[in-house]
């Protein structure tokens, strides 16, 4: 008989606060804004293993929690934003840069970019933007800063691995279509293995990186990214 009043104390003092925090704080983390750890390279340089993500979800449209349904929509998706979505294939989340927008057309040729029939452009990446990146990748790879219609960001290539994933013919996107890419071109699972991605499988803007530590090493946090903005 004694236990009751301890578990109606538990109850009042502890967990009833917390499921009402839970059921407040969870569908506001599912529509408004998250934060999401990413343990693959495939958008290095521009995100590394060990980043923590801030991901706004209201910078395209507002969705019911925990769905992909939309209850409004003002801003689409640009060509150039560092999106996390939904994998049309399996649903895992990803996140990858869009390189191609509703309308767009897209090409491949050996790892070089064309939108809309236009070549990207491609210059050296600053040094300071491979501070953080692994020397094995900075000896071995290649990095390049690419540029379409004014935005930029740096991207990377690795010779010596095999990928026919570097060419692809001519792709005219329909209505709501998006083509996504990981800024590691040749490690990376994005449209040119999954597809199109639909606009409702979008689920916001990755915009800075909160908090990073050196996963691949002793997991020591890499200062120098914290609250950094992305490319």
């Amino acid at each position: 008989m004694k236990a009751f009043p301890r578990l109606r104390r538990f109850w009042l003092a502890w967990l009833r606060p917390c499921l009402v925090a839970a059921a407040v704080v969870y569908p506001l983390k599912s529509s408004l804004g998250d934060i999401n750890f990413v343990p693959t390279g495939s958008m290095k340089p521009t995100i590394l293993e060990g980043d923590f993500v801030f991901v706004n979800k209201i910078a395209y449209d507002l969705k019911v929690p925990f769905t992909t349904r939309r209850l409004a929509e003002w801003s689409g998706p640009s060509r150039g934003d560092v999106v996390v979505l939904f994998s049309p294939v399996d649903g895992m989340r990803l996140v990858k840069r869009l390189v191609a927008v509703p309308g767009d057309t897209i090409e491949l040729r050996s790892n070089v970019l064309f939108v809309n029939g236009r070549r990207a452009g491609y210059q050296p990446v600053a040094a300071g933007e491979l501070r953080y990146v692994a020397p094995s990748d900075v000896r071995d790879a290649q990095f390049a800063t690419e540029t379409v219609e004014n935005r930029s960001h740096a991207i990377m290539a690795s010779p010596a691995v095999y990928s026919a994933a570097r060419s692809m013919r001519p792709l005219v996107l329909g209505p709501d279509e998006y083509f996504v890419m990981g800024d590691n071109r040749d490690h990376s699972k994005d449209s040119r293995y999954f597809g199109v991605v639909p606009g409702r499988l979008i689920v916001g803007k990755a915009v800075g990186v909160v908090a990073s530590v050196d996963k691949p090493g002793l997991w020591l946090p890499r200062f120098g990214r914290f609250f950094s903005a992305l490319n």
